[in-house]
């Protein structure tokens, strides 16, 4: 399937993350264009975005290739996630909006129905509470740094779920209360707490093994 010209930017972030370009393979121009169906110039222009994100390294006289990121960038990433999403979740308290509280409620009020069977739905609410908390802030600096930090933490690391899924959406119940409430320190406070909970699962990711991307993408 063809991917317009605009997206291939994220389809190509979105294909490092999954692992399907492997940490440390050559990128070469031709194949992901030939891979995602369109012309040399918008792989060159994603190539060029994806470096300056951190995706991909440029060698000199060798091309491009995706990054290695050592343990110490490893580490950085969930640090820093754990410094911005309560600054996240206190600027949401003081500027979110009816439709982001709507949102936040019913993805709360959802996980909350489906803690007892765990699985990837479960995971993927999950992901989206936090990207609506994100969101929620009303900063798109800020919103930008942590969907860039959510990427870079889902390509490095492997996520065990929660031990206790009940627990977890609980503390997403009292984040939106507080935020609901405009009380900013304690949505802060809480969401410090949660976001270091979830860290202690988070695992680096083993060496991944090279994919045919040779062929066209569907």
């Amino acid at each position: 399937m063809r991917i317009p010209a605009h997206s291939v930017c994220t389809a190509i972030r979105d294909d490092i993350v999954a692992g399907v370009h492997e940490r440390g393979g050559r990128l070469t121009e031709e194949v992901l264009a030939r891979r995602y169906g369109v012309s040399r110039v918008p792989v060159r222009e994603a190539l060029r975005t994806l470096e300056a994100e951190g995706f991909v390294v440029t060698r000199r006289h060798a091309g491009a290739y995706v990054a290695e990121p050592t343990g110490e960038e490893a580490a950085d990433f969930l640090e820093m996630r754990l410094l911005l999403e309560p600054l996240a979740a206190s600027r949401a308290a003081q500027r979110s909006t009816e439709a982001h509280l709507k949102v936040l409620r019913g993805l709360v009020r959802l996980g909350q129905e489906r803690a007892a069977d765990g699985g990837e739905e479960l995971r993927s609410l999950g992901s989206w509470f936090h990207e609506t908390l994100v969101h929620a802030c009303g900063s798109p600096a800020l919103a930008a740094s942590l969907t860039q930090l959510r990427h870079k933490i889902a390509w490095t690391y492997a996520v065990r779920a929660p031990a206790d899924p009940v627990a977890s959406w609980a503390e997403h119940a009292a984040i939106v209360d507080a935020v609901a409430r405009g009380d900013a320190a304690r949505a802060r406070s809480l969401t410090a707490l949660h976001a270091g909970r979830a860290a202690v699962a988070h695992r680096v990711r083993a060496s991944q093994h090279p994919v045919n991307t040779s062929g066209p993408r569907h």
